[in-house]
């Protein structure tokens, strides 16, 4: 199955505010597979960046002033999340921002029926405990070192390694799921795939001398205890 993590940074929390999308990051991953296929873009929000926002992203207003806008990117966006589930993590979030960009370019919403939220699997399997990325990431040693501030795509990739985690773990790529195609769009290899020279069975029979050998052995043990149990009949009745 196809499924695309995703996530997104945005000038604040509200669309319905006024406030607008400004990265986007999608890691596609096939059979909980990650392919190495990958969307990423920046956007030009029209609007200045908030202080507070500028503080976890890191995104400016000089550096978003060359970027594209929301609706020059629409379709290569669409085309490739295709009609997939889309993985998020506090996914009403992300799917808000989503809708609200593509609603004001004239673009259908995205069906919510969509929607993975990693955060309602978290509470679900580890309730009571911490559940930001952050958190999980330490739970399931995911290396999140390079994480200095927050970024969509890097984002997207530790939590496509977390929602590995979530659902199963790193047993589902054991040859238990199908192949996922590799980012040149050849199927990686399995243990169906891969092709092994046959080789010729290894003999397993003792030869003559270590048969010898190994009955020269046994006549020297002392009232070896088998004898007990597998002395001959007419002994056996004897005693």
């Amino acid at each position: 199955m196809r499924e695309i993590v995703f996530d997104t940074e945005t000038t604040g929390l509200s669309p319905a505010g006024g406030d607008r999308m400004v990265e986007i990051g999608c890691i596609e991953m096939i059979g909980r597979v990650e392919t190495g296929r990958h969307f990423h873009c920046y956007f030009n929000p029209d609007r200045p960046m908030p202080s507070e926002a500028e503080a976890v992203h890191g995104l400016s207003d000089i550096f978003l002033s060359d970027k594209p806008r929301f609706a020059d990117k629409a379709e290569e966006l669409l085309e490739f999340i295709g009609d997939a589930p889309l993985v998020a993590h506090n996914a009403g979030f992300d799917f808000g921002f989503l809708n609200h960009e593509l609603e004001q370019c004239g673009r259908m919403a995205v069906s919510m029926s969509r929607m993975v939220d990693t955060l309602v699997l978290a509470r679900s399997r580890h309730p009571g405990a911490k559940h930001s990325l952050d958190a999980l990431c330490t739970r399931f040693g995911v290396d999140r070192s390079q994480r200095v501030k927050h970024g969509a795509l890097l984002d997207a990739q530790l939590l496509a390694q977390v929602y590995i985690e979530l659902t199963g773990g790193r047993q589902i790529g054991l040859g238990l799921v199908a192949a996922a195609p590799s980012a040149a769009g050849e199927p990686l290899a399995t243990a169906e795939t891969v092709n092994r020279p046959v080789r010729e069975a290894r003999p397993h029979a003792a030869a003559p001398e270590e048969v010898a050998r190994h009955r020269a052995f046994v006549a020297r043990i002392v009232n070896p205890l088998w004898d007990r149990f597998f002395a001959p009949t007419s002994e056996r009745g004897a005693a």
